[in-house]
């Protein structure tokens, strides 16, 4: 059955995502798409990292790097450094890395030696010494690869999410997407608990057949008029909240976020190309908000600058169903998981992806709604256990807050056979496929939070291994690795070109 009606209430990022993805699948279908936003309420859009399936998303909706990252004063990021989440000598930092084709060469070469160092050998098991988006990263070199460079490259960004919800709106309209500016007044139950309709301030009685809620934490249809429960995850993730600053971009823009572990939390670094995000993310049951301001001020050298400091509340977890009755959340309103590695707009998508797949194989019907909770809550659990290690495997004692974290025995039982796996040797790629965990953060990323966090014996508990034992020559993958980055440019003259395009385009 064609022409269904679709209102999303609720702009941002998060909102015009769903705008356009749904217009993208269901051009030809003749459904009626509208998005509805407040004029009177802000968009938090603090969120302004991403991971690779960012690019997939333009593709899909068919927006050139060109068209849009000029616009949003976007730049490329090739993976997330922490710094200071541990105090185990050579392993105060590490790097995260987006996964390429050409690291199948050297990969094997961390995997290998990280399992036979957790295993007592000897070996170098950092992470930052085997993959190519580390090097680029260190050189600032933008992860595009000339056309005649035979592999895949995968990336992310980071864009200002107030430009990037102001373009995607507009690509929107050129897809039919109609627009209303209006306020919820009351949320109208039909007799088997669905929604009727919305009634507006202004008058307005909009009516639908799928309502998806895009409306922040607020959640004013699945949460608040659907009654659908909110799972708090404070006992295992303790940051509620977070101090923001914007200061002016000064440097040589680099590829990549900054995560630095303070004493309450963490703070990010998000280079664009007109100015630095800065923030810190903490927990307000150890530290008060005028605390977390100044320590973030010393952190940026901002003590006596004359700099506005925005301060944001949240709340981690995740509601009970993603999909309810005819009410779909999106966003916030489906649930957080703080914004540690970026992860917030792969879950927009992929809600948004899964449903429409869901609503098309179920006939525009609901039939396949269990099915599409399950998966999506199955996602953000796994998710929330990623995020999760990263704290409960701190080896940082300066405050209560690293304390508590460290010694957390309320992490679920996912998380603890991953780290008795890890703990014991064995290869975690078994556990994470046994829990078909592995589609969601792949053996790569474990292994590079847990190697790069330092948890191994310690150096005392090593031996020397046998010639096997040490089969990759070190020298040998720097020399790989260094010159398959011989192949990318300058992070500042791609965006440069970048800009150049736009302007001609223009």
């Amino acid at each position: 059955m064609n022409g269904k009606r679709v209102l999303i209430l609720g702009g941002g990022t998060a909102g015009w995502i769903t705008a356009n993805l749904m217009a993208t699948h269901w051009q030809d279908k003749g459904f009626d798409i509208t998005l509805v936003e407040s004029p009177d309420i802000g968009i938090i859009g603090v969120g302004e990292g991403s991971t690779p399936p960012l690019k997939h998303f333009m593709d899909v909706i068919g927006v050139d790097e060109q068209e849009w990252m000029a616009e949003c004063k976007a730049t490329y990021k090739t993976g997330i450094t922490f710094k200071d989440w541990s105090i185990k000598p050579g392993f105060t930092d590490y790097f995260h890395p987006f996964l390429s084709q050409p690291d199948q060469f050297s990969a094997p070469a961390f995997f290998h030696n990280s399992h036979l160092r957790r295993n007592g050998v000897d070996l170098e098991g950092h992470p930052n010494h085997f993959f190519l988006a580390t090097e680029l990263a260190r050189q600032k070199l933008a992860p595009i690869a000339p056309p005649n460079f035979p592999f895949e490259i995968n990336y992310g960004y980071h864009f200002d999410s107030a430009l990037l919800g102001k373009f995607l709106a507009r690509v929107a309209a050129r897809k039919g997407v109609k627009y209303i500016q209006a306020t919820l007044q009351e949320v109208v139950l039909a007799d088997d608990g669905s929604i009727n309709s919305l009634k507006m301030r202004d008058g307005q009685q909009l009516h639908a057949d799928i309502y998806v809620d895009c409306t922040g934490f607020n959640s004013e249809l699945l949460q608040k008029a659907l009654k659908v429960p909110f799972i708090s995850c404070a006992d295992t993730l303790f940051n509620d909240s977070a101090v923001v600053f914007r200061t002016p971009q000064q440097e040589q823009i680099e590829v990549q976020t900054i995560a630095t572990a303070l004493k309450y939390g963490w703070a990010w670094k998000i280079p664009l190309t007109h100015r630095n995000g800065n923030g810190y993310v903490y927990s307000s049951r150890f530290c008060d908000k005028d605390k977390a301001e100044t320590e973030f001020r010393a952190h940026l050298n901002l003590l006596d600058a004359d700099i506005e400091a925005r301060h944001l509340k949240f709340k981690v977890g995740r509601v009970a169903e993603q999909w309810h009755k005819n009410c779909l959340a999106v966003g916030l309103a489906q649930g957080f998981i703080e914004p540690l590695e970026a992860t917030a707009l792969d879950m927009v998508q992929e809600t948004v992806a899964r449903f429409i797949e869901a609503y098309n194989n179920g006939n525009y019907s609901d039939q396949y709604r269990q099915e599409f909770n399950h998966r999506i809550n199955l996602r953000f659990d796994a998710v929330r256990d990623y995020i999760v290690c990263h704290y409960r495997i701190s080896s940082r004692t300066d405050t209560d807050y690293w304390i508590e974290n460290g010694r957390n025995e309320k992490i679920s039982n996912s998380l603890r056979s991953i780290l008795t796996s890890w703990m014991q040797g064995k290869n975690i790629t078994d556990e994470l496929e046994r829990q078909k965990l592995d589609a969601y953060f792949p053996n790569v990323s474990w292994s590079c939070l847990l190697a790069g966090k330092g948890i191994y014996p310690t150096q005392a508990q090593l031996k020397p291994g046998n010639e096997l034992a040490h089969q990759y020559d070190l020298n040998n993958i720097h020399r790989y690795i260094q010159g398959c980055a011989l192949n990318f440019k300058p992070h500042m003259e791609q965006l440069a070109m970048l800009e150049k395009a736009a302007m001609k385009a223009a």
